[in-house]
């Protein structure tokens, strides 16, 4: 994986951002920062139908079965001329389409995806920033010498990513992350839209509020009851007004309406805490499903900690009940580390401890934290060993890297092939 960006709010005044002179229509395209957002097209059904080839052309859903409780995840273009949408209840997607085919999630097939396609993405940039499994955002400033002007150089990666993936993406060119974004948006599926700089509202004048990212069902309801349903409108009312109306969020709104944001790249090599968690489509007290998903979940967590450089103190498991209870446990040790063994055995024996294998859970969950660059395991096992285990842990993970995660397994993890192929 290669090493990825992410963002942060600029700390800056409003009246020295008015100094300053935030891009208006004034700017010039020497002066803009070309942002590239990249948005994967329906990516949950898009990744299913590369095994499933025969389903396409049919309505699709991904999430879970039509009877189960939950969300749908994602669904195919077929699928959403019924009106089925990402976040509806599945019984309500089952009831506007009770012939879509209904698929259960599979998280750790997404996530191999994604890694291949951020692989793709650093070719083209510096600087990416994953936002979610399927999009990212791309500062394409100072690649001309490689790739050419920034319009080049956004259609020859997404044409890239479909060659070398087989699956469909959109993007949005733009001088800020939100106009990119609803430029990608307007693209899909697979398009691109460029926004040049100066007229970045001009765009988004004729499009509705809730194009608008950030702004969802309650924001849209109060801007229409004051007559505000275009882009353009909200752009026309003066910011001190909205901030009456709205407070802080006014002047967001304004901001917004107006193709601004207050982003910024920058590089975080060392994150916080490294996490991943698994919520069954029914509670389970399979005490086999439920150790091979810890392992299964630890190993991601390990190579992640590894793919970083970093070394790992305090384990830490979660647990959720049916009733939604939810135990965290943690453990901190001597030494930091990076293996998978001693992670697992850990994690195992903090899951024992605070589960009586008979009670049904929703979710399992491992956190690695109190991360460092540290290398040094002295107390935790003998220089041999060590060397030995290190070299076998980063041998598998070229392996993962090339074939796919869910290739190569610890044995503890293997019960459940089907969940993640």
């Amino acid at each position: 994986m290669p090493k990825l960006a992410k963002f942060r709010a600029k700390h800056t005044p409003p009246d020295a951002e008015s100094r300053a002179g935030v891009l208006t229509s004034t700017a010039s395209a020497s002066s803009a920062t070309p942002i590239l957002h990249v948005d994967m097209d329906a990516f949950f059904v898009s990744v299913e139908l590369l095994s499933r080839p025969e389903l396409r052309g049919s309505p699709v859903v991904v999430g879970g079965r039509k009877d189960q409780r939950g969300v749908v995840t994602s669904a195919s273009y077929e699928a959403r001329r019924f009106g089925i949408h990402s976040a509806m209840p599945l019984r309500t997607a089952g009831q506007l389409c009770p012939h879509a085919i209904f698929l259960d999630n599979r998280p750790d097939l997404y996530g191999e995806w994604s890694d291949r396609i951020a692989t793709i993405l650093a070719k083209y940039s510096p600087i990416v920033e994953m936002a979610s499994v399927d999009e990212a955002y791309l500062d394409l400033t100072g690649t001309e010498r490689l790739h050419g002007p920034p319009l080049v150089a956004a259609d020859q990666l997404l044409r890239d990513v479909r060659r070398s993936t087989g699956l469909p993406c959109s993007g949005g060119l733009a001088s800020t992350r939100l106009v990119a974004k609803v430029a990608s948006e307007q693209a899909k599926p697979q398009g691109l839209v460029w926004v040049p700089p100066g007229i970045e509202a001009a765009f988004l004048a004729p499009l509705d509020v809730r194009k608008i990212p950030g702004i969802g069902k309650v924001t849209e309801g109060a801007l229409n009851a004051l007559e505000i349903r275009t882009v353009g409108q909200l752009a026309a009312v003066p910011r001190e007004k909205l901030e009456e109306s709205f407070g802080r969020w006014g002047t967001a709104l304004y901001r917004k309406s107006l193709g601004q944001d207050s982003y910024e790249f920058f590089v975080d090599a060392e994150p916080k805490s490294i996490s991943h968690n698994q919520t069954f489509g029914a509670d389970t007290n399979d005490r086999a499903r439920l150790e091979t998903t810890l392992s299964y979940l630890t190993q991601k967590a390990a190579k992640r900690l590894r793919d970083s450089g970093l070394y790992a103190r305090t384990i830490s498991i979660t647990i959720r009940y049916a009733n939604f209870r939810t135990v965290t446990r943690s453990k901190s040790l001597s030494e930091p580390t990076d293996l998978d063994g001693t992670i697992l055995g850990i994690a195992k024996n903090l899951f024992a401890q605070n589960w009586d294998g008979r009670a049904m859970l929703r979710l399992i969950g491992i956190s690695l934290e109190s991360l460092s660059a540290a290398t040094r395991q002295l107390g935790l096992l003998d220089a041999g060993q060590k060397s030995k285990l290190e070299r076998l842990a980063r041998t598998a993970d070229r392996l993962r890297d090339r074939f796919g995660f869910s290739k190569l397994q610890l044995g503890g993890s293997l019960d459940e092939p089907k969940r993640r192929e």
